[in-house]
């Protein structure tokens, strides 16, 4: 069996040098038949490096140890073969993913929630085997941080369109690494944090052999700790050529009103009364209307609502129009209204509405990417043997085919409607499409009191900032808040309970290095770490030969 392919302590680490001291000799725990090699220290300290990562995203938002998740499974694996280390990967998945999703399953039951989270540990599995391999190589800690972009990128597109929600970019809501997302998108705010991590683990295993091997591993574990000190000061100085980031700078500003009307319950049965989710929008839309009428409140150019504000079809629905067009009426402006419309044919539609006071509904757009198994069941009678909760979803919804960018009140909004703010490609489209500024309607109901509203405005944040775009996140029953291009967010609601929001939003036209760049940062990352698996592989081959 060629070294390093099968089990632990197959094959010996080749004396070779690169930075921080990677590719050197293995350390005295690596060596073939060691009882420490053994020992089960490398899964406890995968499934610490995963629960770290856990502690890192909103719910216990503690930033800085997102960087122990990829530093814990560099140490774990390093030197281990494919087989170990696909084990050690799907250890750190488990640990990380079956707590971050576990708002999945608040209302649905276990079984939903557990299969979600272990198809998206299945991904750190291969993670796992694929630093493994290439902790071999000299340089090891930058291959290995490619390594996570190139799976984030996997994960984030297969299957179904993919679900990359736990991205390490997007734990980054605060410090130093937000403000790489202005350059190279959540992909190099991961890599960055990734890079850290991996340094800080080959800084620990140099010094860890640095009994052995004396002052030369010394050397390397200090350039190692180097490079994981100088990655946040790079971080921190990316801020400085940075444009103004307040709400109302960089463009003529927009009167902006949010409204949160609340929902009668929390859980599936949040819209049960479909009638009463939109008269509280509508009410709270009229109480606006007083407040401007009393010089309490601004006119807002533009009033937004929620995913979910009209579950009752206004094309097909007379009251709902009425009370829609009452509501747009007193306030003297468009709503914008988000809806569930029947069609085309069979299917529904998730759908976004302007509303004006003179015309009525006018433009609009449709969700692109509904949530499988959530908006849509593929495979409706194969996933049915597992669970029987996929016939929730009665009709599925049809997915929208235009850009969600919407001209409303002289602006030029981009629409992004719940999830769709997690996908980098839907979120560059309608900034690319001359978006002034951002607006996430969303419906957050279904989740309860869980971290899930703030993961996802934590999404909204780094988009912010990837961008240069203000975010308005519009939710039935919190978290609504807007968010300035700089990630600091601004006004924010409380969870179940009704808000409003009314701020001066400048529409900017400025475009960042991410924007520019596009999804080329996160190629030239895959690439480079499936270049070096490839590279991996072929030495092992040599090695193997007599």
């Amino acid at each position: 069996m060629p070294a390093g392919i099968g089990g632990p302590g197959t094959g010996t680490l080749p004396r070779t040098t690169g930075p921080g001291g990677a590719g050197a000799a293995a350390p005295p725990s690596t060596a073939p038949g060691s009882r420490w090699s053994r020992a089960p220290w490398r899964t406890l300290l995968a499934a610490a490096g995963g629960l770290a990562m856990f502690l890192a995203f909103p719910g216990h938002g503690l930033v800085a140890l997102a960087v122990l998740g990829p530093a814990a499974l560099a140490v774990a694996v390093h030197g281990r073969g494919l087989r170990a280390g696909l084990w050690l990967g799907l250890v750190t998945g488990l640990a990380f993913f079956v707590p971050l999703l576990s708002w999945t399953g608040i209302y649905v039951g276990a079984f939903p929630w557990l299969a979600l989270a272990i198809s998206q540990a299945l991904y750190l599995a291969v993670l796992g085997g694929l630093t493994a391999l290439t902790s071999r190589l000299p340089g090891w800690p930058l291959w290995a941080a490619a390594l996570w972009v190139a799976v984030e990128a996997a994960r984030g597109r297969f299957p179904f369109g993919g679900f990359p929600w736990g991205r390490l970019g997007f734990s980054q809501t605060d410090g130093p690494f937000l403000a790489l997302a202005a350059y190279g998108g959540v992909p190099l705010a991961g890599f960055a944090v990734a890079l850290t991590g991996t340094l800080l683990a080959a800084a620990l295993l140099a010094a860890a052999s640095a009994r052995r091997t004396g002052a030369r591993r010394l050397r390397a574990a200090a350039a190692a700790l180097a490079g994981v000190l100088a990655l946040p000061l790079v971080g921190a100085l990316a801020w400085l050529p940075l444009p103004g980031e307040s709400l109302t700078t960089g463009g003529p500003t927009t009167t902006v009103a949010v409204i949160q009307g609340d929902v009668p319950r929390a859980g599936l049965d949040f819209n049960a009364q479909r009638r009463a989710v939109l008269d509280n929008h509508v009410q709270q839309t009229l109480r606006l209307a007083e407040e401007v009428a009393a010089g309490r409140q601004p006119r807002p150019d533009v009033v937004l609502w929620p995913e979910n504000s009209s579950d009752i079809d206004p094309y097909r629905n007379a009251d709902a129009a009425a009370q829609i067009q009452r509501a747009a009426d007193a306030v003297g402006a468009p709503v914008l209204v988000g809806a569930v419309v029947g069609g085309p044919g069979e299917f529904i539609s998730n759908t976004a509405i302007v509303w004006s006071p003179e015309v009525g509904p006018g433009d609009t757009y449709v969700k692109r990417h509904p949530v499988p198994f959530a908006e849509y069941v593929p495979h409706r009678d194969f996933f049915r043997l597992f669970s029987d909760k996929v016939d929730l979803v009665r009709r599925d919804f049809a997915a929208g085919e235009e850009v969600g960018v919407l001209d409303v009140a002289g602006i030029r909004l981009g629409d992004l409607i719940c999830f769709e703010v997690v996908y980098d490609g839907l979120v560059r489209d309608v900034v690319d499409g001359g978006a002034g500024m951002l607006v996430v309607q969303t419906n957050n109901a279904t989740f309860g009191y869980t971290d899930e509203s703030e993961q996802q405005l934590a999404m909204s944040r780094v988009r912010a900032v990837e961008f240069g775009r203000s975010v308005a996140v519009v939710a039935t029953s919190g978290i609504s808040a807007v968010v300035a291009p700089d990630g600091t967010v601004v006004r924010s609601s409380e969870l179940f309970e009704p808000a409003v929001f009314v701020e001066e939003i400048a529409q900017r036209d400025d475009r960042t290095v991410a924007q520019r760049l596009g999804v080329l940062p996160e190629a030239l990352l895959t690439a480079l770490g499936l270049g070096a698996v490839l590279l991996a592989v072929l030495r092992l081959r040599r090695a193997a030969r007599p």
